[in-house]
């Protein structure tokens, strides 16, 4: 086996070649389902692979996950041979591009929420309404608005969507993308979806060249360029998080690369006007910045630093606050429960009371404690490295994750990645084989649709693999060690 694996490397365009045809197999069941429909309006194959009505559930999701199979071996395959198969950085690009531009063609079979996005920037943008105070469906069923779902077939599949009788629950940086995605989109959803999507793509290419210019490392333009799971989670699904990672890079090069803490701060401050965890990186960022300086000296800073990325949050807000309620959907977030051990806990512990209330306030407790204890001790640390602040805030974000989160989805690892340069290189493999791994236990909803019950299985096999990652490590080194 290792010898074909070795022939194979020998012609560095095969290896590629390989990787682009199965990347074409991903999308050929979304293509022809445009080419036969011609629009994604009214898509009704949520949570299946694309495929017409003769195959079952569960063939499609047998054929998913074998394209997923190669996809991920020929990812790896790419990385680790790398200098044998691309000259230079601008190889690199150029393929990743062409691989993000196959993707644009699949349909977000696995998770609606950009048609939700395109909805609520439809009322927003056109319609003139407030969507953290009015929902798609309050709009809709008001009045004779109805109407305007014959010509604008946007608000029509935003309208039918899950979350249509739901406010925003992001920051209002994601809702004005949305108005402005919306507004180009003229009304039509396919234009809109295809919008979405050729920006999440300049957004990729932009994510491999920030890390590059970080890190100086070329696999870091592969490692992310190339991931499945990034791929599908941020290209076809057109998952907001694509946009928090490249705030987030873009927060750690100014301060890094250009030593701009102001800027630096505003990019976070974007990052947190989407989603509210990134606030979390506030403290190590401000510290490490006057890490020359004393205690007490550091801890005024972190208070007018505070101040002012407050300011530069609060300032987001102004287009849509009117009241306090503009932020229930932090709220909302949290009320909903699926694909994590809370589920478990709702499935098997029934008869506990509030066993989940009860465990999720000793984890936030605990979390807070240590976290607050943290950032003191860096108040008082003399020599403060950047790679081991960023490498304490990534387990604080898994911490965060994988304990405090209730409505946790797969693609929120995509909050990982831009920390992960940081880590040493076995616990960057890891972080990447959990993000591969949840895209095969996403594989359980193929077969048996949407439901929060679901959420136990896919729990089940998130564990499984990366206990079989954990073994498989712990034997490669206890095999190097011998060696």
């Amino acid at each position: 086996m290792k010898d074909k694996v070795e022939r194979i490397l020998e012609n560095k365009n095969l290896v590629k070649i390989i990787f682009l045809l199965s990347a074409i197999m991903f999308a050929l069941p979304s293509i022809c389902y445009m080419l036969k429909n011609g629009t994604v309006l009214q898509f009704d194959q949520y949570f299946k692979f694309c495929l017409n009505n003769s195959w079952s559930r569960f063939e499609q999701a047998i054929i998913y996950i074998i394209i997923l199979a190669l996809l991920t071996i020929f990812y790896f395959l790419i990385v680790k041979n790398r200098e044998k198969i691309f000259k230079n950085t601008k190889e690199m690009y150029i393929y990743v591009t062409i691989i993000s531009l196959i993707f644009v063609l699949v349909i977000p079979f696995m998770c609606s929420d950009v048609f939700y996005y395109l909805g609520v920037g439809r009322i927003d943008g056109k319609y003139g309404q407030n969507p953290y105070y009015v929902t798609i469906k309050d709009f809709v069923e008001n009045g004779d608005n109805a109407k305007y779902l014959e010509t604008d077939t946007v608000l029509l599949q935003g309208y039918e969507n899950d979350w249509a009788a739901t406010t925003v629950v992001y920051g209002p940086i994601w809702t004005l993308v949305c108005k402005v995605v919306a507004t180009m989109s003229f009304g039509n959803i396919d234009i809109g979806l295809l919008a979405f999507k050729l920006i999440a793509v300049l957004l990729h290419v932009l994510n491999c060249y920030i890390l590059y210019k970080i890190t100086n490392k070329k696999i870091f333009i592969l490692l992310y360029g190339l991931n499945p799971f990034v791929l599908i989670e941020g290209i076809v699904s057109v998952h907001n998080d694509l946009y928090i990672v490249t705030f987030i890079l873009s927060s750690i090069y100014f301060l890094i690369k250009k030593k701009n803490l102001f800027i630096s701060l505003l990019f976070l401050a974007l990052a947190t006007a989407i989603k509210y965890f990134t606030i979390l990186l506030l403290p190590f960022i401000i510290i490490y910045y006057f890490r020359d300086k004393k205690p007490l000296e550091k801890l005024k800073k972190c208070f007018t630093y505070g101040f002012i990325f407050a300011i530069m949050l609060a300032i987001t807000y102004i287009a849509y606050v009117q009241d306090w309620t503009v932020l229930m959907g932090l709220i909302t977030q949290q009320e909903r429960y699926a694909k994590n051990f809370y589920i478990i806990l709702m499935e098997y512990f029934q008869t506990v009371p509030d066993i989940v209330s009860k465990v999720h306030n000793t984890f936030l407790i605990g979390f807070v404690i240590v976290y607050f204890f943290t950032c003191v001790t860096l108040l008082f640390k003399k020599d403060i490295k950047f790679r081991q602040q960023m490498r304490t805030a990534e387990y604080f974000l898994i911490a965060f994750l994988f304990l405090l989160i209730t409505n946790f989805q797969p693609w929120y690892l995509m909050w990982l990645f831009p920390l992960v340069i940081y880590q040493n290189s076995k616990e960057s493999r890891f972080v990447i084989q959990i993000m591969l791994i949840s895209q095969f236990a996403n594989s359980i909803f193929l077969i048996n649709g949407e439901g929060w019950k679901n959420g136990v299985p896919f729990t089940f096999f998130m564990l499984l693999g990366v206990l079989i990652c954990v073994l498989i490590g712990n034997k490669n080194r206890m095999c190097e060690r011998k060696e």
